[in-house]
């Protein structure tokens, strides 16, 4: 069974007991629209109700990136500062949340929210040259929730989310290898038999231990999040962050004033 339209569009194909999704936006290097942003929640809601499915993949369309963002135009009529984190956990939180273990397939770029994304899977497999981050200090000026935060924190480490946030650097694939954030790196043309060889070795297993060990984890992470919402309210409400989404979109470097 397979779901295709046209992109920006995530595309899904049901092979078995395995899931297959693709981020299909490869003309701005699958970055996310806001319709994307649903779909993805709607098969995501969809895929948890379906004992069939024992693996989910996911992948970008293309060789250039996983995902490499969100569609920055819909940044312009953004009103209500934190609004828009708040909505977009909620979809992040029914990917961290599918019972069944993910594999995030990664080749070219996972930055933004496609770093996310790759975080919200349980395991990632990328090319050598993938890199990943979270540029926002040198893009849009703008900042993440404090549920992202934490779970970008638990499973890169502080030193390595700083580095990516208060630098702007992206970093590439054996750094993250070594941490053990990546499962395993190969060449992309090994990256697809890599990937099904893992789906395929966790698909015969427990799917109750499976989800209770993933899910309880997640619940882990999650308790006692603070209120930040101080923080992304004057991060989203900033001059600064209406000058990085004006600038990315005329192609030119932001002036930060910190106003």
């Amino acid at each position: 069974m397979s779901t295709k339209s046209t992109p920006p569009c995530l595309d899904l194909m049901i092979d078995g007991n395995i899931a297959r999704i693709t981020f299909n936006n490869p003309a701005a290097r699958n970055a996310m629209t806001w319709p994307m942003y649903e779909e993805l929640k709607s098969i995501c809601d969809e895929l948890a109700q379906n004992p069939e499915i024992r693996v989910v993949i996911f992948r970008g369309a293309g060789d250039k990136a996983f995902v490499s963002g969100s569609d920055i135009e819909q940044f312009v009529s953004l009103k209500k500062d934190e609004a828009y984190e708040k909505a977009v956990d909620q979809i992040f939180v029914s990917l961290q949340e599918l019972p069944m273990p993910t594999i995030a397939v990664i080749e070219g770029l996972a930055v933004g929210s496609g770093l996310l994304m790759a975080t919200a899977c349980d395991f990632r497999i990328s090319t050598p040259e993938a890199r990943f981050g979270i540029p926002v200090a040198k893009t849009l000026g703008n900042c993440l929730s404090p549920s992202n935060l934490n779970w970008i924190c638990a499973h890169l480490g502080i030193p390595m989310v700083k580095k990516m946030l208060l630098t702007a650097e992206l970093v590439k694939a054996p750094e993250l290898l070594a941490s053990g954030f990546l499962y395993q790196t190969v060449d992309a043309s090994e990256i697809t038999e890599a990937a099904n060889a893992l789906a395929t070795k966790m698909a015969v297993l427990a799917p109750i231990t499976q989800k209770s060990s993933k899910l309880g984890i997640a619940r882990l992470l999650r308790h006692n999040l603070p209120d930040c919402t101080d923080l992304m309210r004057e991060t989203y409400n900033s001059q600064d962050f209406r000058e990085g989404v004006n600038a990315f979109l005329e192609g030119r470097p932001p002036k930060w004033t910190g106003r």
